[in-house]
């Protein structure tokens, strides 16, 4: 029998915490609430999670520094965090911190439900490609990446690059030369539901390429296909 996946919700607000918490169970996830944020973490990193939801703002240990904690440790916990609707920042910092994707509230618990669906199918997508016949790594000229400890390197120096940067090099690293649209891009990476999000690729794009270019040409890695999308130019390891 496959086992319910776990959830840690970690939510000092106890209504939204327990809504959010009958709306995931009513799903098939075994869900398991945390108000403090200390506590939380400390849970994080300790027990063997599917997902960790956090909110930003906590008692005690704060959302963000879950998030850097969480992502710094040695196994990979996909991450959704949760923020106000103003905190644009710390929604951004969330997500260069590693977090998987983000809710602003209020948000619906139908949606709740999918975002956690997306990114556990996300996931699932990628560990399938590496647990099976896969390769574990991918290695393009010196660039490397590391499917199992989702660490990509240059030249032998570590590149740190958000969860959804991360993902989308995968993607690209894993297709060499094949040209994808921008909306394949958004279903691959961000999942259904996310129409009308081609534009984020474009930004995410032109940061994964200052990440991994380090001064190089602007379209070594991944190049641009003028009226139709972008494609992953494959270079032969040395």
């Amino acid at each position: 029998m496959t086992r319910a996946r776990s959830i840690l919700i970690i939510e000092d607000d106890p209504d939204l915490g327990r809504l959010a918490a009958l709306t995931l169970e009513d799903h098939g996830f075994e869900v398991i609430l945390e108000h403090d944020g200390t506590r939380g973490c400390r849970r994080a990193l300790q027990e063997d999670h599917d997902l960790v939801l956090v909110d930003l703002t906590l008692p005690g240990t704060d959302g963000l520094e879950i998030c850097r904690r969480v992502r710094n440790s040695e196994r990979y916990t996909p991450l959704l965090i949760v923020t106000a609707r103003d905190g644009e920042a710390d929604r951004v910092l969330g997500l260069e911190l590693g977090a998987d994707d983000y809710l602003t509230k209020p948000f619906s618990f139908r949606e709740l439900a999918a975002r956690v669906r997306a990114i556990l199918r996300r996931v699932d997508v990628l560990r399938n490609g590496y647990e099976g016949s896969g390769p574990h790594r991918l290695r393009h000229g010196d660039l490397e990446l590391d499917l199992q400890s989702r660490l990509v390197t240059l030249g032998g120096v570590r590149v740190d690059l958000t969860a959804k940067e991360f993902d989308l090099l995968v993607h690209f690293a894993s297709h060499p030369q094949r040209v994808f649209r921008r909306g394949e891009l958004v279903e691959a990476i961000w999942g259904p539901g996310y129409e009308g999000y081609e534009h984020t690729v474009n930004s995410h794009i032109n940061r994964l390429r200052g990440k991994i270019n380090r001064g190089g040409p602007r379209q070594r890695f991944i190049q641009t296909v003028w009226g139709v999308g972008y494609r992953f130019a494959s270079e032969s390891a040395p």
